[in-house]
């Protein structure tokens, strides 16, 4: 089995802005592939600030082709899932129009079921804490640039392979980010078995309250209530 681990970079973070980079590492029987780059025309200027996270400006990406056209040229058909750190937001460009309707694995997601005593999430904190065995060094340290990114997540992607099952990993990708502690507010840094009733309670009420606070909140309460609907 297959699975595409993509990243992208891009003029913004909006699903309204232009991606100006996209690479991929396949993944299969357990090892990371090659890494596969291009650069893309985003056919808008790109922002002095988005290039000063990746480094990427007018000049370099001057008659490529755009995104769109390039990632229809390479071949998705073969390939049985896709993967991404922080998924949500490569899936805003990698549309099923562009390349199927596969499913997704966030590996940040999945980190977190996995490792929640990991000192950090992103893609980088965990290659170092996990020490993921990347021969080349020097190239993933270029980070925020699609190939080196897409690369750290396809080791990652290799370590939890090792730790669930891809449907494991697709379903907790389909839920909420399962966050290990509460992250704000008066009890911030605490896990949720140490929250009071009245808290969560408070917490499950609220309307525009953070999906992946709700969700951990009312898992919480399944725990302690499981003959009872949410508070």
């Amino acid at each position: 089995m297959t699975i595409r681990v993509w990243d992208l970079e891009t003029t913004g973070i909006e699903a309204t802005d232009a991606v100006v980079e996209v690479a991929f590492v396949d993944v299969g029987d357990r090892k990371a592939g090659k890494v596969h780059s291009w650069l893309t025309d985003p056919g808008i200027p790109i922002p002095p600030l988005a290039s000063a996270i990746h480094h990427i400006i007018d000049d370099d990406v001057a008659g490529e082709p755009d995104f769109a056209t390039r990632v229809r040229s390479l071949g998705n058909d073969a390939v049985h899932g896709h993967a991404a750190h922080n998924a949500a937001f490569e899936r805003m460009h990698l549309t099923p129009a562009l390349i199927g309707a596969a499913p997704w694995i966030c590996t940040y997601k999945c980190a977190l079921r996995v490792w929640p005593e990991a000192p950090g999430q992103s893609n980088q904190a965990l290659r170092y804490w996990l020490n993921l065995p990347i021969a080349n060094r020097d190239y993933c340290n270029q980070v925020h640039r699609a190939g080196p990114d897409a690369l750290v997540t396809a080791h990652l992607l290799v370590m939890l392979g090792e730790k669930a099952s891809s449907r494991e990993m697709v379903r907790w990708s389909a839920e909420p980010a399962l966050l290990p502690k509460m992250p704000f507010g008066k009890h911030k840094g605490e896990a949720w078995s140490a929250l009071p009733d009245d808290y969560l309670s408070w917490i499950l009420k609220e309307n525009d309250m953070d999906e992946a606070v709700k969700f951990g909140a009312g898992r919480e309460w399944r725990r302690r209530y499981p003959d009872e609907v949410a508070a």
